[in-house]
C-alpha cells in the first residue's frame, strides 16, 4: 500500500487551480457502482452513437478495484493517446532531468580573422531550439553562436555551414500519415537538427477590402521560403477564410486566405527539409550578427566525406543545452505536439537501442522497441499492442483501453516521484488548460480531471486521472471509434462520463 498512499498524495498535491477535494465536490452524484455503470451505460447507448463503437475502463486506483468496463480488450485507433504511451517511456527510461546537447564545431583554422574551413552543428535530436521557451525569440541560439564564433575572432567564415542531422534516420514522416495533412504544423517533418518547430509563421494583415492582405513571416522573412500571396482583405463584418498550400517536396508557399479587415490570419505551415532550413536560419542571423559567410548551407547527407569522418580536425566552439524533458513532455502533452512526440520516440531509440540489426538506431521503429520495455514493466501485454509512431498521428496504431489503463496505473505508482509528477504534470487539466482548455470549465471535473486527448478522423478519446466526489483517485480511458456524429457530441458524452466520476461518492 505505500505506492498507493505516495500516488494519492502526489495527486492531491498536484492538483492545480483548486480548493480541497472536499470542498468543491457539491453535486449530487451515484452512489453506487451499480448507479454508476447504469448513468454510463445510458451514454454510450445513445442512438447518436449506434454506429459507432465505445472502449471504456474505469479503475478505483486507491484499491485497483475495477469500476467499469467495456469492450476494454478490444482494440482501438488511439489518436493522440499515443502521446500517453511516448512521453511514459521516456520519462521512464531517460529520466525527467534528461537533457539534449546540440554542438557547434568548426573544422580549420583561423587566420586573420578568416575560418579557413566550415561550421558544423551537430544535432542530438532537440525538438524546441526556437522561440519555445524563451519568450519567443527564434533566433536567440544562433545569435548566441555568432557570439561564441566571434569569441574565438572568426569574422569570415571561408566554407560552409554544415547541418549534421544523423542522429536520427532519414524518414522524415510517420508511417501511415495522411499526404494532405503535410503542409500543417501539426505533421512537420523530423529531424536530428530542428529549428522553430519546423516550421514558417506566416501573417496575413487585411487591409481595405479587395486589397491583398499585409503578408510576413518568421524568422525575419527568411529566403528558404519561397512565397506567393494571393490573399485578399475582405469586409469586416465577414468570416475569415482561411487558405494555405505548400508545393509537395519543396518550400513554396501560396497563402490565399481571405481576411476581414482589421483581422491578422496567423498559421505555422511546416518546410522541406529541416536540416537545410536549420542551417540556413542560422546562416542568415550570422550574416545579420556582422560575421560574413562565403559558403552556403549543407545538409550533412548531401556530402560524399561526412564531418564525423574527419573528428580529430573538429573543435568544439559551443553547446546548447535544452530544457529538461520534464518541460518539453509538458508542452507535448498540454498542446498534443507530434513533432516533439516523434522527436522524442527517436531519441529514445538513438540513445538506447535495442539490439536487433534490422532496426536502425534513431529510427521510430527502435524508439517503439525500446519503448516495450517500459510497457512489459507496465504488464501490459506486448504482443498484442500495435504503435508505429509516436504522435498518434498514424491511424495503424492500435491499443486497447486495458492497455491504456494499465500504463496510467504504472505511471501513477512509478517507484520515482520525479518521473510520477512530470508525468502527471504534463497532462492537460480540464477547463483550465492546453487540449482541455475549452472542455469541463464548470462541474465537479473543473481543474480536477488531468488527461491526455485524442482526435483524428472519427475517433476521439481521452485518457487521464480525477478525484471522485469523495476524493478518490480514479484512473478513466474513455476510446469513441467509427462514429459519424459530430465529434463535438462525442466529446460531450465523454465530459458528461468524467463528470458522473468527479461527482461519484460510494
Amino acid at each position: 500500500m505505500k505506492h498507493v498512499a505516495l500516488g494519492l498524495l502526489v495527486l492531491l498535491t498536484l492538483s492545480i487551480g483548486c480548493q480541497s477535494v472536499s470542498t468543491v465536490r457539491g453535486k449530487s452524484g451515484p452512489r453506487s457502482p451499480k448507479q454508476l455503470k447504469n448513468a454510463i451505460q445510458r451514454i454510450l447507448l445513445e442512438e447518436q452513437f449506434e454506429n459507432g463503437t465505445w472502449a471504456v475502463l474505469i479503475v478505483d486506483l486507491s484499491t485497483e478495484t475495477i469500476l467499469y468496463r467495456h469492450n476494454e480488450k478490444r482494440s482501438f485507433i488511439p489518436a493522440s493517446n499515443t502521446k500517453l504511451y511516448t512521453t511514459s517511456a521516456v520519462l521512464d527510461q531517460l529520466g525527467p532531468e534528461f537533457t539534449y546537447q546540440t554542438t557547434l564545431y568548426i573544422d580549420g583554422p583561423v587566420v586573420d580573422g578568416v575560418l579557413e574551413g566550415n561550421v558544423i552543428v551537430r544535432g542530438s535530436g532537440d525538438p524546441v531550439i526556437g522561440g519555445r521557451f524563451n519568450g519567443g525569440d527564434r533566433t536567440e541560439t544562433f545569435r548566441n553562436w555568432a557570439d561564441s564564433l566571434a569569441s574565438y575572432g572568426i569574422s569570415v567564415i571561408n566554407g560552409d555551414i554544415i547541418g549534421d542531422d544523423d542522429i536520427f534516420d532519414d524518414t522524415p514522416l510517420g508511417y501511415g500519415w495522411s499526404w494532405d495533412d503535410e503542409p500543417f504544423w501539426y505533421s512537420a517533418e523530423v529531424s536530428g537538427l530542428s529549428f522553430n518547430d519546423n516550421c514558417i509563421d506566416f501573417s496575413i494583415t487585411a487591409q481595405s477590402p479587395g486589397m491583398p492582405g499585409l503578408l510576413s513571416w518568421e524568422p525575419a522573412n527568411t529566403s528558404f521560403a519561397s512565397v506567393t500571396n494571393a490573399s485578399i482583405s475582405i469586409d469586416p463584418e465577414s468570416s475569415l477564410n482561411e487558405g494555405y498550400s505548400r508545393d509537395r517536396g519543396t518550400n513554396s508557399f501560396r497563402l490565399f486566405s481571405e481576411v476581414p479587415q482589421g483581422r491578422v490570419d496567423r498559421e505555422s505551415l511546416t518546410v522541406r527539409n529541416p536540416t537545410l532550413f536549420f542551417v540556413h536560419v542560422l546562416r542568415e542571423t550570422l550574416l545579420a550578427s556582422g560575421i560574413s559567410v562565403i559558403g552556403r548551407p549543407v545538409d550533412v547527407d548531401d556530402l560524399s566525406i561526412k564531418p564525423h569522418d574527419s573528428r580529430d580536425t573538429m573543435i568544439r566552439v559551443a553547446t546548447h543545452e535544452s530544457r529538461p524533458l520534464k518541460d518539453i513532455v509538458t508542452v507535448l502533452n498540454k498542446r498534443s505536439h507530434n513533432l516533439y512526440a516523434e522527436q522524442l520516440l527517436r531519441t529514445l531509440g538513438a540513445i538506447h537501442p535495442v539490439d536487433d540489426p534490422d532496426l536502425d538506431p534513431g529510427s521510430a521503429e527502435m524508439g517503439i522497441a525500446r519503448a516495450m520495455d517500459t510497457f512489459v514493466a507496465a504488464r501490459i501485454d506486448t504482443s498484442r499492442i500495435q504503435l508505429v509512431d509516436g504522435s498518434g498521428l498514424s491511424r495503424v496504431n492500435l491499443v486497447t483501453a486495458e492497455m491504456t489503463s494499465l500504463l496510467l496505473n504504472y505511471m501513477f505508482r512509478h517507484d520515482d516521484d520525479s518521473t510520477r509528477v512530470a508525468f502527471y504534470r504534463s497532462l492537460p487539466i480540464g477547463g483550465v488548460d492546453g487540449t482541455l482548455e475549452f472542455r469541463m470549465r464548470s462541474g465537479s471535473a473543473f481543474g480536477n480531471v488531468h488527461a491526455k486527448t485524442g482526435t483524428v478522423s472519427n475517433v476521439s478519446t481521452i485518457s487521464g486521472y480525477v478525484h471522485s466526489g469523495a476524493g478518490t483517485p480514479l484512473s478513466f480511458v474513455l476510446m469513441a471509434n467509427h462514429y459519424t456524429v459530430k465529434t463535438a457530441k462525442v466529446r460531450d458524452a465523454q465530459d458528461r462520463i468524467i463528470e458522473l466520476l468527479a461527482t461519484y461518492r460510494r
